[in-house]
């Protein structure tokens, strides 16, 4: 890998969770593995696949129609099916206060700004609504840069039925409204089936203080839109870069490579590992996270999901390093999250910025850079080898009571079913 970019342009396609294409970036990974080891001397070294499936849903027929007018659509997958004219009611945001008079609505079409949290999926279940609408985008866009592409609809909300849903521009929505449309029809046909994904794994086993492990992670696979350059064929980059430096210069600790497949689903690759390693998640004292990184403008991020002393560490080092970087004490929306599930404290490594897009066809190569590349990794390697290599980890395995709350609210926990478990315990 000359050049850091370079792997980045070549990643640089769509790469759908579960798809053939998904599977050739991997190979892909696979391939800067096996030559980072000979590079270092070590040419039997090789990555390993961990594949997993997950519920899928792919959509043969998909159709928005007001009067004669067939609206661009896309569906949310696994919503079920539809063939029948609706009433079409907007209902904004969703609250408690939209829904409220609304009655029954099963011959019901409910058009919302967005989705929300599963508060307003939950409404549209008691109001037994027949469909729901999504908006994306400005009211001005084009169908082309509003970006449709099909979403997946997540456990935590089809746990409490299932309704079709749709995803139209905002321009039609706002159309919709406008003209006081009061019927449309809605076709959604659709087939559940069980996909297949795959993380790369690989270790470098640790010297003197093997027994403790530090996970480093980076999702490899995109939206249907875009080529995914930014996010996240950079920190899967970052990743490899990093695993090329340690491979050749092995720290105290072991370090554990996951490059996750399907993040985009809802960090499914992740929440595998985590699920398909749980004795090892004992030994596993620290999580570096890489998700989008490389930009020509924008500024570097530090997310930290752990105790004080983390973010103190962290705001330190950065002093330490001449590392300028803006610090977020939070659950990181990426491949950290079901690591600090576990009470593994973790820092997400990233640079953003307003002038570049994400689950977009903008997301592309221009916005990135080979000197903002390699200045991220560098910081990384520096950081990782020094946490690696102490005498002393920095911080202990752990999670506040505040952050503990927010990764139940992260990951769709009823709060209250987990309190009165716990007093029953």
């Amino acid at each position: 890998m000359e050049k850091l970019l370079d792997f980045v342009k070549e990643l640089s396609f769509v790469r759908v969770a579960g798809s053939p294409e998904e599977e050739r970036a991997a190979e892909l990974i696979e391939r800067e593995i096996a030559l980072a080891g000979e590079e270092a001397g070590k040419p039997k070294v090789q990555g390993e696949r961990m594949t997993f499936s997950f519920p899928f849903a792919r959509a043969h027929r998909c159709l928005v129609k007001a009067g004669e007018k067939e609206l661009s659509c896309v569906p949310y997958l696994g919503s079920g099916n539809i063939d029948r004219e609706c009433r079409l009611l907007f209902l904004g945001n969703g609250s408690e206060i939209d829904f409220a008079g609304a009655g029954d609505l099963s011959d019901t079409a409910v058009l919302l700004n967005k989705l929300g949290d599963e508060k307003v999926y939950k409404r549209l279940v008691e109001h037994h609504a027949a469909a729901f609408l999504v908006l994306k985008g400005k009211y001005y866009f084009s169908k082309e840069e509003a970006a449709l592409y099909p979403i997946r609809l997540r456990e935590h909300f089809t746990r409490n039925g299932v309704i079709p849903g749709f995803v139209i521009t905002a321009a039609d929505a706002a159309a919709l409204v406008r003209d006081e449309v009061k019927d449309i029809w809605l076709t959604l046909e659709q087939e559940n089936y069980e996909a297949k994904s795959q993380n790369v794994l690989a270790v470098i086993e640790g010297s003197d203080l093997k027994e403790q492990s530090i996970v480093l992670t980076a999702h490899y696979d995109s939206v249907p839109v875009g080529t995914g350059s930014w996010d996240n064929a950079t920190g899967t980059t970052a990743l490899l870069a990093i695993y090329r430096y340690f491979i050749a210069h092995p720290p105290r600790r072991t370090l554990r490579f996951v490059w996750c497949g399907s993040e985009e689903l809802g960090l499914l690759g992740s929440k595998a590992y985590v699920q398909q390693n749980e004795k090892l998640l004992e030994e596993i004292k620290f999580c570096f996270n890489f998700d989008m990184c490389g930009t020509i403008l924008g500024s570097n991020m530090i997310f930290v999901t752990g105790e004080k002393e983390l973010e103190t560490f962290a705001e330190q080092y950065c002093k330490l390093a001449g590392y300028s970087a803006e610090l977020k004490a939070l659950v990181h929306s990426s491949d950290s999250a079901p690591f600090c599930d576990h009470e593994i404290p973790a820092l997400g490594l990233s640079r953003e910025t307003a002038s570049a897009e994400i689950h977009t066809g903008r997301d592309l190569m221009d916005t990135l850079s080979e000197t903002a590349m390699e200045k991220n990794v560098d910081f990384a390697i520096r950081l990782i080898g020094d946490v690696a290599n102490a005498a002393v980890l920095p911080v202990k395995k752990g999670m506040p009571k505040e952050r503990k709350e927010d990764l139940d609210k992260y990951f769709h926990r009823d709060t209250e079913e987990k309190k009165k478990e716990e007093k029953k315990s």
